[in-house]
């Protein structure tokens, strides 16, 4: 049974990440994603090259979804940014309140995700398909695991259509908070996010910084490899296809990969769920 899939890129700095990133890309279609997502840089930094990769993908005849973040934007950005999204075909958007830069206030008029969710809904009806994102593992500036339940709940009844996770590697988590979230009446479809096992640094790093959560048992087999990275591929590849048959089998709307501009290692775990 086929399922779902769709990939996240990020914005390529230089004109030789662009080409790369488009090689990538081909790749990719070969297992035919219903959509592929560009990130958005901290502050808006990274807009126009949201904006350039969004347009690059459309072009190919491919779904792009752009994701939206609302940390110092106005009403009258944000509608203009709808406007050039909306005349280049987009109809997809990730709905995000976006990383604080360091030394900011709460400026803009938008503080909090469900704010930005609720205004484009009212702005433009059903022309998006609105995601908004979903942390099993609880996110990490929340206030307590139930707040941030609420916050996702509120995001919800502001009017998205579906979430997409925080990547993690307990399937548990992902059940519970789907759970959980129904019970509040957030019923819309969540997506699980996955991140491949390329580099232990730096998945170390991802999770210290987004509060997802390693499990022990991986985390020391990890170390146990040191720079051996045959054998942390290997290993990876190993956990996240198990990770991804057990959401699969209990039922996942579909699958989200955070690719991180590569297509290598999702494409092997594509191939080893036979959904390519």
């Amino acid at each position: 049974m086929g399922l779902p899939l769709s990939f996240e890129f990020f914005p390529p700095k230089t004109p030789e990440g662009a080409e790369k990133l488009r090689l990538v890309r081909e790749q990719l279609y070969t297992v035919k994603p219903e959509f592929c997502s560009v990130t958005y840089g901290a502050g808006g930094s990274t807009q126009q090259g949201t904006f350039d990769t969004v347009r690059a993908i459309q072009a190919e005849g491919v779904a792009a979804a752009s994701h939206f973040s609302c940390i110092g934007a106005t009403k009258a950005s944000v509608l203009d940014q709808l406007a050039t999204l909306k005349s280049m075909g987009v109809k997809r958007l990730v709905a995000l309140r976006g990383d604080l830069p360091s030394g900011y206030g709460l400026g803009g008029e938008f503080h909090y995700a469900s704010d930005l969710v609720a205004f484009i809904r009212a702005e433009t009806g059903t022309d998006f398909h609105i995601e908004v994102a979903a942390y099993p593992e609880v996110h990490p500036q929340a206030k307590s695991p139930d707040a941030d339940l609420q916050a996702y709940a509120t995001k919800v009844r502001a009017g998205a259509d579906s979430a997409i996770t925080q990547y993690f590697y307990n399937s548990d988590a992902y059940f519970r908070f789907v759970d959980d979230a129904y019970k509040l009446g957030a019923g819309v479809p969540v997506v699980p996010g996955i991140m491949p096992i390329t580099s232990s640094t730096q998945l170390m790093r991802f999770s210290d910084a987004s509060g997802a959560e390693i499990p022990r048992w991986i985390r020391l087999r990890l170390q146990a490899f040191g720079d051996d990275t045959a054998s942390i591929k290997a290993f990876g590849l190993d956990v996240v296809t198990d990770l991804c048959d057990q959401l699969r089998n209990g039922g996942v709307p579909a699958l989200h990969f955070y690719t991180m501009n590569q297509s290598a290692t999702t494409l092997e775990i594509i191939k080893r769920l036979q959904l390519g």
